[in-house]
């Protein structure tokens, strides 16, 4: 679709307001709306706006930008008097008098001189899908999205309590918790997006909607939808969803698994039945590229304090950067599936990430394992646990960073992380994360004071 192509589409579904998505640098999703009569300069890409909002309550980018609609994205939807947003249903019949058609695009920021801005996320993603295809790679991506559903208090504030006490792949529906879900699904179905299967998760209250693989870009754009989708969705049945790694104590977290088929034209390069387990030579490097990389990355994949109190022993999320076919949580899991459906699943990244920067540095250090020709040693089946020190050094098993602190030091030491990220974003991720890390160490927490208070 081009620029007429796209107007000519808006003017006859009559729609009334035009969404300018793009996602700031911590992964939050922004909007610009725009009204039909300024609809053609929007397709164009010259709708200005201030740069911090990139930022997101950082102002360290002051200048103008722009925003590029991607048209690929155009979705048609209807928005209801009195209601957060309707069904999106694409391209439907005309609003009625209670409905306001209205229409999202997904944008890159751009310079005032229409060049792509450096501190754009998906463009540094793009910049990552460049070079593998230049190796002659495509890349799809299946991501596994956990997340939890919580009353709100009587001021509507979120809560994190649920009466939902389903466990994990639970059928019965206990309360509105499947109920929203399943709208969730519908919502992203309508939308175009691809679903493979929705659950409930392991703890009350928490649940998991898995997409089919597609291309990088658009499931990164999915991942982010997917966020808005489910807070749209569960706001209006009087829910909370939050992608929070950790929000209750002792009850397992938020992870976002991420499965990664490597393609050359209609051929998955990760399989090969006469290699060991099934895999090629390129899948094994393509797995050390990840695991060598995996403490430089996870200031991006797991991007809060709270996320390092989900990467704890006990509760099947990974630790240290090992890889298997059959251990209850390594960092790389091979699913047994083979064939066109050989995959590598990375276990590490949870739904706070920013998907466009978490998809990117893991790909670039997945192709930096290639390029390298990068040996990840064998796979291990053995529980780490129970391994001692000198074993685990035996088979160079790292640990995963603790926090965040220890998270951004190792960014710090990842000159190849620092490049697929670019200066913009590294520079301004190190500066929000160590401030963040700041603040929460000077904060007094109600753990201190119940088991110091009274004894000292």
């Amino acid at each position: 679709m081009n620029e007429s192509e796209a107007l000519n589409l808006l003017l006859e579904e009559k729609v009334e307001f035009l969404l300018l998505q793009f996602t700031d640098i911590l992964g939050s999703i922004k909007t610009v709306e725009i009204p039909t009569e300024k609809f053609e300069p929007a397709l164009a890409g010259e709708v200005a706006f201030d740069g911090s909002a990139l930022e997101g309550s950082h102002r360290t980018i002051e200048s103008e930008l722009l925003l590029k609609p991607d048209l690929d994205t155009l979705r048609i939807s209807l928005l209801h008097a009195g209601l957060d947003a309707g069904h999106d249903t694409g391209i439907a019949a005309g609003p009625s008098a209670d409905q306001t058609r209205t229409a999202r695009l997904i944008c890159d920021v751009h310079n005032l001189d229409h060049t792509p801005f450096e501190g754009c996320p998906r463009t540094r993603l793009k910049k990552v899908l460049q070079l593998s295809a230049e190796k002659g790679y495509s890349v799809l991506v299946a991501p596994e999205i956990e997340f939890f559903l919580f009353l709100k208090d009587e001021n509507s504030r979120p809560t994190t309590r649920t009466d939902d006490p389903g466990s994990y792949f639970d059928l019965v529906p206990m309360d509105k918790g499947e109920e929203t879900r399943r709208r969730i699904v519908s919502e992203l179905r309508a939308s175009g997006f691809l679903v493979e299967a929705g659950h409930h998760e392991i703890a009350p209250g928490q649940h998991e909607i898995d997409l089919k693989e597609a291309p990088a870009l658009e499931t990164a754009d999915i991942i982010a939808s997917l966020r808005m989708i489910s807070r749209r969705v569960a706001s209006a049945q009087g829910l909370h969803a939050t992608f929070m790694p950790k929000p209750i104590y002792g009850k397992d977290g938020s992870g976002m698994h991420l499965h990664f088929l490597l393609m050359k034209g209609d051929k998955n390069i990760l399989e090969d039945p006469q290699g060991n387990s099934g895999l090629s030579i390129l899948a094994v490097r393509f797995i050390a590229g990840l695991l060598r990389h995996a403490r430089g990355y996870s200031a991006v994949t797991n991007p809060l304090v709270n996320s390092y109190k989900r990467l704890v022993q006990g509760y099947e999320s990974p630790t240290h950067s090992v890889w298997s076919e059959r251990n209850v949580n390594p960092l790389v899991r091979v699913p047994p599936n083979r064939g066109i459906y050989t995959r590598c699943e990375l276990r590490s990244p949870d739904p706070s990430c920013n998907p466009y920067l978490a998809l990117a540095v893991v790909l670039r250090a997945g192709l930096q394992g290639i390029v390298e020709e990068m040996d990840p040693g064998p796979p291990i089946s053995k529980n780490i646990y129970r391994m001692s020190a000198r074993e685990r050094a035996r088979f160079n098993i790292d640990p995963l960073p603790s926090d965040l602190s220890e998270a951004t030091s190792a960014l710090k030491k990842d000159k190849l992380m620092q490049e697929a990220l670019g200066p913009v974003i590294y520079r301004y991720l190190m500066e929000a994360q160590q401030a963040l890390w700041k603040d929460y160490s000077m904060h007094v927490h109600p753990w201190e004071l119940e088991h110091y208070l009274a004894y000292y």
